[in-house]
C-alpha cells in the first residue's frame, strides 16, 4: 500500500508522457496533493475546474436514470490529454486521480492501466 505523495511519485515516473497529476476530493474540490504541473498548468485551478466536470457528469447520468458508476473521463486535446479516474475504494469515495499526459510521448491504454494499478495500490 502506498501513501498519496507515493502514489503520486510512482504516477510521474511510471506513465510516460506524465505532465502532473493530483488527487483531488471532488466535493469540496480541492487537491489533497499534487506534482508535477508547471506555470502552464496549475493544478489547484485544474483540481477545481475537474470537480465542475465531474459533478456535471453525475448528475447528467441521474437524470437519464444510468445506474452505472463513472470509472474515468477522458479530455482530448491537441497537445494532451487530461484523465479522470474516479476511485473506487471504500476509503477514495468522493475522490479522483488526475493525470495530465503529453499526447505526443504517452500511450492512453497502458496510462490507463497504470493509473488503475495506482489507485489500487493507494492508501489513504
Amino acid at each position: 500500500m502506498a501513501n498519496v505523495e507515493t502514489s503520486l511519485k510512482e504516477t510521474m515516473t511510471s506513465i510516460e508522457g506524465s505532465v502532473g497529476a493530483a488527487l483531488v476530493d471532488y466535493t469540496s474540490g480541492m487537491a489533497l496533493g499534487t506534482i508535477g504541473g508547471g506555470k502552464d498548468l496549475d493544478l489547484t485551478v485544474a483540481a477545481a475546474g475537474n470537480t465542475d466536470v465531474i459533478r456535471a457528469k453525475a448528475r447528467t447520468m441521474k437524470e437519464l436514470g444510468l445506474k452505472e458508476e463513472i470509472e474515468d473521463v477522458l479530455i482530448t486535446m491537441g497537445t494532451q490529454y487530461h484523465l479522470i479516474r474516479l476511485l473506487k475504494s471504500r476509503d477514495g469515495n468522493g475522490l479522483f486521480l488526475y493525470l495530465v499526459l503529453d499526447r505526443r510521448n504517452a500511450n492512453l491504454a497502458m496510462a490507463r492501466h497504470r493509473l488503475r494499478r495506482i489507485e489500487a495500490d493507494l492508501e489513504l
